[in-house]
């Protein structure tokens, strides 16, 4: 036994669990199953865009090679993604598990899982499926070599041994957001032999009441759809490879893409147009009898990208460990349907926000933890905005030139909850949170949200810096199973709930928590305070007192709020002392409140100047900044 099988055995039986070598049993069980029994699976996966295709009613898209194998298929109509950005939606994926039980929600963070959790095609491998991925893993975590039997771009199933069943991913990035503002001579290269009625006129682009109707949004409408055009055509070269290959008759052939559309307010927040995904799975005829329904129809059935680990081992025979939180939807371990779809947000690229989200088949229920961090304004994320929809739409709310949804998601704050009805308003713009006749549900969804919160034990509530360094060495999945007091949820989640109602009258209960011997209490109690803004005033003397807390995010978080209440010559050198800390979580954070403060940050443009030159600097910390410093120079 080697030392990565003995820990996972001793760590799996420490939590109660079954040990890595019970699965890993049941998979070498599965390769007595006659061959007929083990259906080849391939994963058509692709990036950024929402249902917008022909087979879901939509008349604006032309994609019909993917309205083909839907009517070959069975169409989900109620597939969602748990995040709306790649990397945190794929830490799920692979994992089977909730990211923020594991500490891999942030985007592109550095998480470390416990020996007992394994990337799924890890079983399938052992259960003798050649597994291949052509070509993105982008997990939040480093992947052992064991996941796959090859990952890179020439990765296909044509290598496998013969007879051997394979499980294979081709992820296609041609519709990625970053492919809708190409320049124009790659755009007419890349459009070059499409046919009449195939580019997409922008006068006749959908655009979403959220957005201003200006030329350039529709322009990037169009082409976001021209690019789906694209990737549906690079759809049928794979079909048709796999039909020449003489596959298809043994192939489960299941579509998806990692999440909602690439364009602002779809990507990276938490409406439909952002979570709910195209999904199609086509069933040869000997496995037809493990559809859901006949060929052409539709199921309503609640699915999250959490359920598809499950799902792919449920199809090949594999037993699927008691460790993940997904449930398989087909096959024989298929689990009785979810009520249920969960979602959440953390750190978004370079910035800081905390967004969960519960939804059943009607209503979606949103809870912002941090309100006075809003959709857009001092959310300023460099590579969004690069796209020229969210140029407009800012230039438009500097002028004061919106009106109606357009002009809500530019507010300077965001609710503390959110509740939409989905059927009656699918573009989610009447937040019925504040309305008596759904009261029931929002408190329904509230609970739902609170009890997943509690199941998982959701890491998100730990500042970034603390999740880092809260255990030592140990993963944050183990440590916070192991012993529980490490991280007293409970009352943590109590003081994150009460710092995001931004209720003036909360203040005296903010004060008494900045008592609270957690460092994650004391975090939520200042940011409570922050969110106050200057109704915190009376409290100024209680923040000063936390620029010697032993957290550096508390000392930071209110060194920025005791800069807003005008007390700037305390507050800045905390803030610029945060940029050197040896954790860059916290100088990301700290070069995030530098930002916020706009003009009282002036004093500290040369230390900025000085962090964004820094040897082997963070990335996200420049991002931010380059940012602030433009901004400081006009």
């Amino acid at each position: 036994m080697n030392r990565r099988q003995f820990l996972s055995q001793s760590g799996m039986a420490a939590l109660g669990l079954p040990s890595i070598s019970s699965y890993l049993a049941a998979a070498e069980g599965a390769r007595d199953v006659r061959p007929s029994d083990r259906p080849n699976i391939l994963w058509i996966t692709c990036e950024d865009i929402s249902p917008n295709l022909g087979c879901y009613g939509d008349p604006y898209a032309v994609t019909p090679n993917l309205d083909h194998l839907a009517a070959q298929g069975v169409r989900y109509d109620n597939a969602f993604a748990p995040i709306g950005v790649c990397a945190p939606a794929r830490s799920c994926i692979i994992t089977g598990m909730y990211p923020p039980s594991i500490g891999t929600q942030h985007m592109r963070c550095k998480g470390t899982l416990p020996p007992e959790i394994h990337c799924f095609p890890e079983y399938l491998r052992q259960a003798g499926y050649y597994c291949t991925n052509n070509a993105k893993t982008d997990y939040n975590f480093k992947h052992p070599e064991a996941a796959w039997d090859e990952c890179n771009r020439r990765a296909h199933w044509r290598k496998r041994g013969k007879g051997q069943p394979f499980f294979a991913v081709f992820n296609y990035t041609s519709c990625h957001e970053s492919q809708i503002r190409l320049l124009e001579g790659e755009y007419q290269k890349r459009t070059a032999n499409f046919k009449p009625g195939e580019r997409h006129d922008p006068a006749k682009a959908p655009v979403p009441p959220y957005h201003p109707d200006t030329p350039e949004v529709r322009k990037d409408w169009a082409r976001y759809y021209d690019m789906i055009t694209f990737m549906d055509k690079q759809v049928g070269g794979l079909l048709g490879d796999l039909d020449a290959d003489g596959l298809a008759d043994d192939t489960i052939v299941m579509f998806y893409s990692d999440h909602g559309a690439g364009m602002p307010r779809s990507k990276r927040w938490l409406y439909d147009s952002s979570l709910r995904v195209p999904m199609l799975v086509r069933f040869p005829e000997k496995y037809r009898y493990l559809a859901p329904g006949a060929p052409g129809s539709a199921t309503d059935r609640l699915v999250s990208f959490v359920d598809l680990a499950p799902t792919v081992l449920s199809l090949a025979g594999v037993q699927v460990p008691s460790y993940m939180q997904g449930e398989a939807f087909l096959g024989k371990q298929a689990a009785e349907p979810r009520r249920y779809v969960y979602g959440y947000r953390d750190r978004m690229d370079e910035r800081y926000d905390m967004i969960r989200c519960v939804r059943d088949k009607r209503y979606k229920y949103i809870h912002n933890y941090m309100p006075h961090h809003p959709w857009f304004h001092h959310q300023h994320i460099s590579y969004m905005y690069q796209i020229p929809t969210m140029r407009v739409w800012q230039r438009l709310a500097d002028e004061g030139k919106l009106t109606g949804p357009a002009a809500v998601f530019m507010a300077k704050t965001k609710p503390p909850e959110e509740l939409y009805d989905t059927q009656a308003d699918p573009w989610e713009v009447r937040n019925l949170a504040s309305d008596p006749n759904h009261r029931d549900t929002l408190e329904r969804l509230r609970k739902a949200h609170v009890d997943w919160v509690m199941e998982i034990r959701d890491l998100g509530f730990l500042p970034e810096a603390d999740l880092r360094t809260r255990f030592g060495g140990r993963a944050p999945y183990e440590a916070v199973r192991k012993t529980p007091e490490a991280y007293p949820l409970e009352r943590i989640l109590a003081a994150a709930d009460l710092a995001s109602r931004m209720q003036p009258e909360a203040l005296p209960k903010l004060l008494a928590l900045l008592k609270d011997k957690d460092a994650a209490v004391r975090y939520w109690a200042v940011v409570g305070l922050s969110a106050l803004g200057d109704k915190a005033g009376p409290a100024a003397e209680a923040v000063a007192g936390e620029l010697k807390d032993s957290s550096p995010e508390v000392r930071i978080i209110a060194a920025e709020l005791l800069c807003r209440l005008g007390r700037v010559s305390e507050g800045l050198p905390v803030l610029i002392d945060g940029l050197t800390n040896e954790n860059e979580w916290v100088r990301l954070r700290a070069a995030n409140l530098l930002d916020h403060l706009d003009e009282k940050a002036r004093p500290a443009f040369d230390a900025m100047t000085r962090a964004s030159k820094a040897p082997k600097q963070n990335p996200y910390v420049n991002r931010v900044l380059d940012h602030a410093l433009g901004e400081l120079k006009g």
